[in-house]
């Protein structure tokens, strides 16, 4: 059974409704699954989960979260070499780009993206959630 971890952080409640989803589809995949919020998690976690799911909303321009989530993605960032993540989150306005470059962010830490990545604009529709649920089942 493999163990995966959803991180995320949510202002409106929009990533936490993806990362739920996510971890839905992982369990119904087999995985045991941890669902922490950006604060709970840090570099020493990474080696515990075979998988992990990242979500975070576009902020601003088009960054990932400042206060919270930022700071810990860059903290687990040199631990993720080899480690198979997949990546979620909303968006506002704009065209996604946060995504993108998070997508490219991550590749170049060595990370293995295990699907693609889900981004809904505004609340997560049906859709966005069986995505996000497919993003779990690919991780587990």
């Amino acid at each position: 059974m493999s163990k995966v971890a959803v991180v995320y952080w949510s202002g409106t409640g929009n990533t936490e409704t993806m990362a739920n989803a996510v971890a839905e589809g992982a369990k119904g995949a087999g995985a045991e699954v941890d669902v922490l919020v950006a604060n709970d998690f840090n570099s020493e976690k990474v080696a515990e989960y075979d998988g992990i799911a990242f979500g975070c909303p576009a902020m601003g321009a088009e960054n990932l979260e400042e206060s919270e989530f930022e700071p810990m993605f860059t903290e687990v960032e040199g631990s993720l070499s080899g480690k198979k993540i997949a990546l979620f989150g909303s968006y506002g306005w704009g065209s996604g780009e946060w995504m993108a470059d998070w997508e490219e962010r991550s590749k170049a830490a060595g990370a293995v993206l295990a699907t693609d990545s889900v981004i809904c604009q505004e609340a997560p529709d049906d859709d966005a959630v069986e995505n996000c649920k497919k993003l779990g089942a690919a991780l587990a």
